[in-house]
């Protein structure tokens, strides 16, 4: 489980492919702390790390991942935000986080508010994912609530602290994103769906 507090960038070193599955080689200032066998969120995708030298980690997507994430876009020197999985005695200070992806948003606006940041994207909503208004969010990893909450988009406000510690300092106009939906929402609707 995470929280979507990013702690660290890992920066892609290095894509390699392997049948349909895809090995993405990273550096980071944690890599000394990662192990083989460890679940590490990239950008909100739940990745284990398969192997770990003195200067970078690998971890490998399956064909399923990079079909439901942002992942298929990923280049040589892009820069993905980190988080470790939620120790049991840590604090808790984001809300409940699989490392699952839903599906994936794309940036429609970004207004500079002199001081901070709004976002607003758009998705696909046949999926049945919903949004509600001041409900939490997951974009990339990263803990946020949502306003302007409406059918198949969503707006997300970034304090400057955000803007710098995550990669929301690179997203533009267009970029793809990968949302997870909270989890509560999601049963929810699932219950009155009746499946």
């Amino acid at each position: 489980m995470f929280t979507g507090i990013i702690e660290s960038f890992g920066t892609i070193e290095k894509i390699t492919h392997e049948g349909s599955n895809v090995h993405f080689d990273l550096n980071s200032p944690i890599v000394s702390e990662l192990k083989v066998d460890q679940s590490l969120a990239h950008d909100g995708v739940c990745l284990t790390v398969v192997k770990v030298d003195p200067a970078n980690y690998r971890v490998t997507a399956i064909q399923e991942t990079i079909n439901k994430t942002n992942l298929s876009g990923w280049d040589v020197g892009k820069k993905v935000n980190l988080e470790r999985c939620m120790p049991a005695n840590g604090r808790f200070d984001g809300h409940i986080v699989q490392g699952h992806v839903d599906q994936t948003g794309i940036v429609k606006r970004i207004v500079d508010q002199e001081g901070s940041w709004v976002f607003d994207f758009e998705f696909d909503q046949s999926s049945g994912n919903v949004t509600v208004e001041k409900g939490s969010i997951t974009i990339n990893g990263t803990s946020l609530t949502c306003f302007n909450s409406g059918p198949g988009r969503f707006s997300v406000a970034i304090i400057p602290y955000t803007y710098e510690h995550t990669n929301f300092h690179q997203l533009q106009v267009g970029d793809r994103v990968n949302l997870e939906f909270d989890i509560v929402g999601k049963y929810i609707a699932r219950m009155i769906k009746g499946y």
